[in-house]
């Protein structure tokens, strides 16, 4: 096994790096769009501040992803766990104007050789769905709810 790195394209949040990082860097937030996730395909979700424990279809134990590092207004790093490959997630923020903050996602995993090619490409675009999603969260309103 080789480690593989993908990186999604990079998009643009209405929004300054501070506002953006407070709300990604605090996982309970999901709860917010829980109702999105497919029933079918995930099951027994626990989410908290640091971390989201599921089980996915398919894989038939829970795993858990879990921050492991975060720098304010710039990056979160993930971890999983009970997953059958090594791999790492982080999300970069960088802020241009307090209305224009970059966000890029990367992924590294050991996948097999013989893997990469069947999935690389399915990867690759739900990294950058994933980008694309991230980008149109209402983090200013999200923000203030939790101020208030």
């Amino acid at each position: 096994m080789s480690e593989t790195k993908y990186e999604s394209k990079v998009c643009s949040i209405p929004a300054d790096a501070h506002t953006v990082y407070s709300v990604l860097s605090r996982l309970d937030n999901l709860n917010r769009v829980k109702d999105l996730i497919p029933q079918d395909k995930v099951q027994e979700l626990e989410i908290t501040e640091d971390y989201v424990r599921l089980k996915v279809d398919g894989l038939g134990q829970k795993i858990t992803v879990r921050i492991v590092d975060k720098k304010e207004n710039d990056t979160i790093k993930f971890g999983f766990e009970n997953i059958p490959m090594e791999m790492n997630f982080w999300i970069q923020l960088k802020e241009l104007s307090p209305v224009d903050t970059r966000i890029r996602l990367t992924l590294k995993a050991d996948i097999p050789f013989m893997f990469k090619a069947m999935i690389g490409g399915k990867i690759q675009t739900g990294l950058d769905q994933a980008a694309e999603m991230l980008s149109r969260f209402p983090y200013q309103d999200w923000q203030q709810q939790r101020e208030v």
